[in-house]
């Protein structure tokens, strides 16, 4: 064999060797959408994250959006210290702009998520030209309304914004008269779901409370959709995954917990696979390496 088959062969278990060495590893978890940081229990990909969290955010140029069985909406922050996300409904009211039609569903997430995701109970729903045969009326009797004050927040209050010079309520408050009033506040507990066609309201305004502060009037509120989320599971083996270099997922068929290490997926933590994955990797190589050594060496003989 002359020198310059020594070379290739020197080359060649340069360039496999990488090669084979980054097979299987896989991009880890998105970490952003524009400026907004994705981390657990969220995620973008299949199989990252928390399960109770799947295919329920989606990055479309750079803006984060919130999916669930009511509608699409826009993710305007998330802290994952409070555990809560500020959503923004495009057919939602606010202060400047009092929407109606019923084209929004507010906020109704599908039961086998409603564990993990509900909004904030400071988080105050005023429902907008409600029918008196509205469910939310059904059990009224005397004087008892079901419309009240939620963190010191309320339609009384609501009634002074600009939005409403076009729209002028029919009473000046929540007085019954002949109907209903024009607003009713309400927190999401007592509701449940916001859904402006099961409760025959023409729309509604969504505002949220940022404690300790208070606002002096609603054209100085907070409006979106508060969601506090919580996690149901094992959080020390997220902890351990991460600490060991890996990203929490889980399994896409079972939804068991799983830590995503370089592409090697484990059911522990990213320590207990390093030794397999190299094993992998090198068993691949030695083959591969093997296989082009042979054929250069056959094909000198033959040229010899």
């Amino acid at each position: 064999m002359d020198f310059s088959h020594l070379i290739t062969i020197f080359v060649t278990f340069h360039v496999l060797v990488p090669i084979v060495s980054s097979y299987g590893q896989a991009n880890m978890c998105q970490a952003f959408c524009g400026n907004l940081k994705i981390d657990y229990p969220f995620a973008l990909q299949s199989g990252c994250g928390h399960p109770g969290f799947r295919e329920l955010l989606f990055c479309i140029n750079d803006v984060l959006m919130f999916h669930i069985s009511s509608g699409s909406y826009r993710v305007l922050g998330i802290d994952y210290a409070y555990q809560s996300l500020v959503l923004h409904d495009p057919h939602m009211s606010t202060c400047d702009s009092i929407v109606l039609g019923g084209r929004g569903n507010g906020f109704v997430v599908e039961q086998w998520r409603a564990p993990y995701l509900n909004p904030t109970s400071d988080n105050v729903f005023m429902l907008i030209g409600c029918s008196l045969d509205s469910p939310l009326f059904q059990d009224f009797h005397g004087k008892h309304s079901p419309c009240r004050n939620v963190s010191g927040m309320s339609c009384e209050e609501y009634y002074g914004c600009p939005g409403w010079d076009m729209i002028r309520p029919n009473q000046d408050g929540p007085v019954y008269g002949s109907g209903p009033p024009e607003c009713c506040a309400l927190p999401f507990e007592d509701i449940k779901a916001v859904n402006l066609s099961k409760l025959g309201c023409q729309g509604y305004s969504s505002a949220y409370s940022l404690a300790p502060l208070r606002r002096a009037g609603p054209d100085e509120w907070s409006y979106g959709i508060e969601v506090k989320y919580s996690m149901q599971g094992n959080a020390g083996f997220c902890r351990a995954c991460e600490a060991t270099g890996g990203s929490c997922g889980h399994d896409i068929d079972d939804k068991n917990d799983m830590c995503l290490c370089e592409g090697w997926n484990s059911t522990g933590t990213c320590d207990l696979v390093n030794s397999e994955s190299h094993r992998r990797k090198w068993s691949l190589v030695v083959p591969l390496a093997g296989f082009v050594i042979s054929t250069i060496i056959l094909g000198t003989s033959h040229l010899a």
